[in-house]
């Protein structure tokens, strides 16, 4: 690495988790707007399967923000022990 890059790094103070979980953040949100697009997709192509699918959303959504909230919370728990 350049010696520059290295001096910069040096002045950087802080929690890296919130910035690691600001990142992990992109992924469960990529994955909502994936399952709500393909629900609206699937009634939209057979509305009589609406009351069918929404169990399924739900549970999808659910699954994906548990994931985020375990994402929060490994950072919290690691915050300081990766130094």
């Amino acid at each position: 690495m350049d010696a520059s890059v290295l001096a910069a790094a040096e002045g950087v103070v802080g929690s890296t988790a919130a910035i690691g979980y600001g990142l992990a953040a992109i992924g469960p949100g990529i994955g909502v707007g994936l399952v709500f697009a393909a629900y609206i997709q699937s009634t939209a192509r057979q509305p009589e399967s609406s009351r069918m699918t929404l169990p399924y959303v739900w549970i999808g959504f659910a699954v994906i923000e548990a994931l985020a909230l375990l994402g929060i919370a490994f950072g919290f728990i690691w915050q300081g022990t990766l130094s």
